[in-house]
């Protein structure tokens, strides 16, 4: 199923897309259980049931045109979210896009970058692979898909990160990986709106400090839908795509991923309790973010995050406070 939280004439619900995403089945509607995403997935599996009963013979006062509904973040409050470092392509990437904007300003720019790269400066720092590292985001700063993203006034430099993430579906703790696929409920788009000159200031050049603090606090991109588990039986080979203004910019896959879903979710939930309705964020696809890219976002530009199975997260980025070039 294709999960959804939107909004009807006024008033919130739960829903699921069928039709190709053309219409919604109204599932609060078609059984008060329903009353938020939350309270359908600590349903667990008989939840799960009956809202698939619903989806598959939708009684026809349950069934309303997408056009007439507003979608919202899916989990418009997520449990929790927890945003981890699992793609080793993103901070090759970040690094080498780093030491090329230091090279450039150097006298001779070629020779300089050769001698970074022969350093070893671009190299997947070893400690990556020890652990998967990860920081706790602000679950209360959701947005969901096609509303504009306000640009907090202390930063001037505007970037996405392309991500994924899995939504904990039961109650779990001390979880062995060969488990773990079982306590996923469902995957969703995700962005970690990032303000990369606080985040940089926050870092202060460690190049696996993820330095969140005020650069990720402000806002996470969710949705368009949950995806159940269930429909995607390969998580390790979609296709993670970003356009700007409707122009492709990047494509990776998440078979970038060095640690899975099911590696984090065995490592997090050792001495720690993960509860339904938890984000467990995959971090940025290798080429997901316009620091690696090189591109200069304005306000006004518009991004789209797609995964492939699961739809695409479309934002527009908003600044009063930067002027325009």
């Amino acid at each position: 199923m294709r999960l959804i939280t939107f909004l009807h004439q006024g008033r919130e619900s739960v829903g699921a897309f069928i039709d190709g995403d053309r219409q919604i089945v109204d599932l609060g509607r078609a059984d008060p259980a329903f009353g938020s995403m939350i309270a359908l997935i600590e349903g667990g599996e008989a939840a799960l049931a009956r809202a698939r009963a619903c989806v598959k013979a939708p009684a026809k006062a349950s069934v309303l045109a997408a056009a007439q509904c507003t979608v919202l973040a899916p989990l418009p409050r997520p449990t929790q979210i927890r945003d981890c470092l699992t793609f080793p392509g993103h901070l090759q990437g970040a690094a080498r896009a780093q030491a090329e904007r230091m090279a450039a300003t150097a006298p001779d720019p070629a020779k300089a970058m050769a001698e970074i790269e022969a350093s070893g400066r671009l190299d997947v720092p070893k400690a990556f692979y020890d652990f998967p590292l990860y920081y706790i985001s602000n679950r209360m700063a959701v947005a969901g898909p096609d509303v504009d993203v306000e640009w907090p006034p202390y930063s001037q430099m505007i970037d996405y990160e392309m991500e994924w993430a899995a939504v904990i579906g039961k109650k779990c703790r001390g979880v062995r990986k060969e488990d773990a696929r079982r306590h996923i409920f469902g995957y969703t788009v995700f962005n970690d709106w990032s303000a990369r000159d606080e985040q940089m200031r926050a870092m202060q050049g460690s190049a696996i400090n993820l330095g969140p603090a005020r650069g990720k606090d402000f806002c996470n991109g969710v949705g368009p839908c949950i995806v159940t588990a269930d429909e995607i039986p390969d998580p390790y080979a979609l296709a993670m795509v970003v356009r700007v203004n409707g122009e492709e910019v990047s494509r990776g896959s998440s078979a970038g991923m060095h640690f899975t879903f099911e590696d984090l979710l065995a490592f997090l939930s050792e001495g720690t309790t993960l509860y339904p309705g938890e984000l467990i964020c995959s971090g940025t696809v290798g080429g997901g973010c316009s620091f690696e890219t090189g591109q200069a976002l304005k306000p006004g530009d518009v991004i789209e995050c797609e995964v492939e199975k699961i739809g695409v997260l479309r934002n527009r980025v908003i600044a009063p406070h930067i002027k325009a070039a």
